[in-house]
């Protein structure tokens, strides 16, 4: 019992301590979210009710087969079911029906039903691809900008830190009188910018994963790292293969959007031939089997010629025997068992019917002109979501182009900064150059790093959208 008492705390912790130094790439977070994403789980599960109606419209194609039964009692005055005299004896009787009913012809109503909840399945389906897809995005998005921010704070970090070194030489050159106590307040000034800067980037560091963890649907206070590989590895394709008007024409043929879109047209199409086929008649068939039972049925069990008196008369004084004219039949009766009864009351009558709306407040062509109107709609939508996935396309590419332009200018800015601040801190130490000339310099150079990798990974992304829009997926 001592040992199990030490040995499950060490286990929790090992299991904490790895949870907590787990690193999470580009392609882990993606898939997670993919797998937890609330939204996309309330997707699935309208996929499945659309496929449950599939199923149902498939089945109502089948007869109808339905069976009921029962038995009372009955006391007090009522009629004998067999003689239908009036009784005051009370009876059990029973009763069962087997009904089933089918459609023979509806003028394909029910066809285009089930066709049309059929390409609304498909819909729905390409609808969580779509979700699926814009999730990938978002996170891939969330993620890029979580590595910026732990860039920007690793800058603003090395800043602070050659502030740091900075004030400390300078303090020493003030105290041998080399240099005025108006160097090392300069510098003091800076560092204390520096450490507003610093502390800046890392709450935003801190902002940047708690918005990631909130696409992943990651309990915000669960312990949460990202790999930072070099932003040159994140795969990326080169600008002149995503040429706008090809990247359009895969659009097209690959985004689930376009699907949803085409899907959608076709289950409106059918809903309208469905409500057209409605307005007119019905043939159906229809049968059942039925039987009977009561506890007061009697049947005949024979019967017998009778002559035997009728009674008597008096005729001045003598009586005599009075015959009838012929003879007459007397029946003999017997309770018949539940089986023969059934069997005797047994009873499957059969048919067909034709019905048809003859006049209903004009709901059916209301109904009709009702779903035409929505079929033109969704083709409106689909010309309106296709102008605009080119023009974003177009913007995307455009976007793209001026990011890589803004990126290689950074790139020879921070060289330059780069440049100018070694000389800077050359003069510097000569006492060639003022504190605060250096201290702008060092800002420069600063602000140029940020640039530079800010532009760093607004091109990734922006190349990164353009991807995207192939429908190809992330190339993670």
């Amino acid at each position: 019992m001592h040992y199990r008492n030490i040995l499950l705390p060490a286990i929790l912790l090992i299991t904490y301590t790895a949870a907590a130094q787990q690193k999470w790439d580009l392609k882990q977070c993606v898939e997670y979210a993919l797998a937890n994403n609330i939204s996309i789980k309330q997707s699935e599960v309208q996929e499945q009710l659309a496929g449950l109606q599939v199923r149902q419209n498939k089945l109502s194609q089948y007869p109808t087969l339905n069976f009921s039964g029962g038995t009372s009692y009955s006391s007090g005055r009522n009629q004998d079911p067999t003689t239908f005299s009036l009784i005051t004896e009370g009876f059990v009787s029973a009763n069962m029906q087997l009904q089933s009913s089918a459609q023979i012809f509806n003028f394909f109503s029910r066809r285009n039903t089930i066709l049309a909840s059929e390409w609304q399945l498909m819909a729905n389906k390409a609808g969580t691809e779509k979700l699926r897809n814009d999730i990938a995005l978002a996170v891939a998005n969330a993620y890029l900008q979580a590595l910026l921010a732990g860039e920007q704070e690793k800058i603003a970090a090395v800043q602070l830190e050659q502030s740091k070194v900075q004030l400390d030489n300078t303090r020493k050159l003030v105290n041998a009188g080399s240099l005025p106590e108006l160097n090392a307040a300069e510098l003091e000034a800076q560092v204390a910018r520096d450490s507003a800067s610093y502390v800046t980037a890392k709450g935003n560091t801190i902002q940047a994963i708690l918005s990631l963890k909130a696409f992943m649907t990651v309990d915000a206070a669960e312990p949460f790292e990202i790999a930072a590989p070099p932003v040159e590895l994140i795969p990326i394709e080169k600008i002149g293969a995503l040429q706008p008007e090809a990247v359009y024409a895969l659009a097209l043929a690959n985004l689930p959007q376009q699907r949803v879109n085409d899907y959608n047209l076709k289950a409106a199409q059918y809903n309208a031939s469905a409500a057209r086929a409605a307005m007119l008649p019905t043939l159906s068939g229809f049968g059942s089997l039925s039987s009977a039972f009561n506890s007061r049925a009697m049947e005949i069990n024979g019967s017998s010629q009778v002559n035997a008196p009728l009674g008597k008369v008096n005729v001045s004084g003598t009586e005599y025997d009075v015959f009838p004219l012929q003879p007459f039949t007397v029946y003999n009766y017997s309770k018949p068992g539940f089986f023969d009864q059934m069997n005797q009351y047994f009873s499957p009558p059969m048919g067909r019917s034709i019905s048809g709306p003859i006049f209903r407040a004009g709901h059916p062509r209301r109904a009709w002109e009702r779903s035409k109107l929505s079929m033109k709609n969704i083709e409106l939508q689909k010309t309106a979501d296709n102008l605009q996935l080119k023009q974003d396309i177009y913007q995307a590419y455009n976007a793209a182009m001026v990011a890589l332009e803004r990126f290689n200018a950074s790139k020879k800015i921070v060289e330059t900064s780069q440049r100018t601040y070694d000389f800077a801190q050359k003069r510097y130490s000569v006492g060639m150059l003022t504190t605060l000339e250096l201290i702008t310099n060092q800002n420069n150079l600063f602000r140029a790093k940020l640039e530079y990798v800010l532009n760093q990974f607004d091109y990734v992304f922006k190349m990164k959208v353009l991807e995207f829009y192939k429908g190809q997926g992330l190339k993670l």
